[in-house]
């Protein structure tokens, strides 16, 4: 539960200045294992990593460290690890460095993160749709990969809208089957903190996280480049990371990231059952005290802190409104495309009507997420919804 010194009008009830941070798919609280080895290399440990100063080999120690524990947590060789700004530029690195190497087109799922989607429109890619639940459609798949010009296939390990799992397994072995030359990269970005990734991406030549989805900073992630998969830099300067990433080394960020890589890691198991326990009473309480509330997708195929619901009647950016005056802070989607209010491309390519994609919220949880918090969102929704609903009769 979070804390704030300002009281606010509308449907809030009880003490004022209380929040429930259910916004955790966009960004999350930095964890403190995180922030304190941060710190110092935004002080006197400021020195270039490449510089010739006495202190920059301590930077660039700290750099070979980090990417260690990184390599670790992802299962991969040090080696392998490319330090980004972020996951849309693992992303994009991902996809144009391996069309540059490899020639050929790109082809993702409808339900990518725009960092993914808009890259294999701006190739020329393909786009393979999803059903109901957001699953990729395999069938579709098979008939994407046909004619042998596919070099690369990008399929998000979960959803960062609606929380599904992809089978990348199986992405995998229709890879081998009909487009054996193409490398499969996979958007690992909302998966990390709920998922192994280690193990379920395995077949992935590329892979892609970003810290502040983990309890890291903003501005820092990392490509996985799994050994013998070339990728041409999309930043060209001083040649860092082997020449795949050039630009001055982000060293508090990337410390900070393996931090919260490795406090993850040891409380994930714990996390995800706490976590997921809070999910269900949620969504169930919202299901049994809304009329006419609907839960998107599939809850056994989805990570434990997402949960997505609609309300019929109702439209998101009016509850978003109500909601923040009441002290929940949540989103209509993707936080890239927050402000627009036009239709989701996740729940159009499920099947969503425009409507219901307009009436649909995202609730997400995270390790700071508290009881308090649920209970906090399940006497606030209903109000809200409620509210609306008696403006508009």
């Amino acid at each position: 539960m979070y804390w704030r010194g300002r009281s606010l009008g509308g449907v809030r009830s009880g003490d004022p200045t209380r929040i429930a941070y259910l916004d955790n798919a966009p960004t999350t609280p930095m964890r403190p294992e995180a922030v304190a080895p941060m710190l110092p290399f935004l002080a006197d440990r400021f020195r270039n990593p490449s510089g010739a100063h006495a202190e920059s080999p301590a930077a660039r120690q700290a750099i070979d460290e980090a990417r260690d524990v990184v390599a670790e947590c992802l299962g991969c060789q040090p080696g392998e690890i490319v330090f980004t700004g972020g996951g849309t530029e693992a992303d994009n690195l991902a996809l144009f460095g391996a069309v540059a190497r490899r020639g050929g087109i790109p082809v993702c799922t409808a339900v990518e993160h725009h960092a993914v989607l808009h890259s294999v429109q701006e190739l020329r890619g393909r786009v393979v749709g999803v059903d109901a639940d957001g699953v990729v459609d395999l069938d579709a798949l098979v008939g994407a990969l046909a004619g042998g010009t596919v070099s690369v296939v990008s399929v998000m390990l979960a959803n960062n809208e609606v929380g599904t799992i992809q089978p990348l397994a199986e992405v995998a072995r229709i890879m081998r089957e009909h487009a054996p030359n193409a490398v499969l990269h996979t958007d690992a970005v909302q998966a990390f903190p709920w998922l192994d990734v280690a193990s379920l991406a395995w077949p992935a030549e590329l892979v892609a996280v970003s810290a502040h989805k983990f309890g890291g900073p903003k501005g820092v992630g990392a490509l996985v480049v799994r050994s013998g998969t070339p990728v041409a830099p999309i930043i060209h300067g001083g040649g860092q990371e082997r020449d795949r990433r050039s630009g001055t080394h982000n060293v508090a960020g990337i410390v900070a990231m393996a931090a919260a890589m490795q406090a993850t890691l040891r409380d994930r198991s714990s996390e995800v059952a706490r976590v997921g326990a809070l999910r269900d009473r949620l969504a169930d309480g919202l299901l049994s005290s809304v009329p006419g509330a609907h839960e998107t997708g599939d809850r056994s195929k989805k990570i434990a802190g997402n949960c997505h619901v609609r309300f019929d009647g109702i439209e998101s950016e009016a509850l978003l409104v109500l909601l923040d005056e009441a002290g929940v802070c949540a989103s209509a989607g993707s936080a890239c495309a927050s402000g627009a209010m036009e239709p989701s491309q996740v729940l159009r390519a499920m099947g969503f009507t425009v409507a219901q994609s307009l009436s649909s919220v995202r609730l997400s949880l995270g390790v700071t997420t508290t009881e308090a918090d649920i209970d906090l969102a399940l006497k606030a929704i209903p109000d809200a919804v409620a509210a609306l609903r008696a403006r508009a009769s």
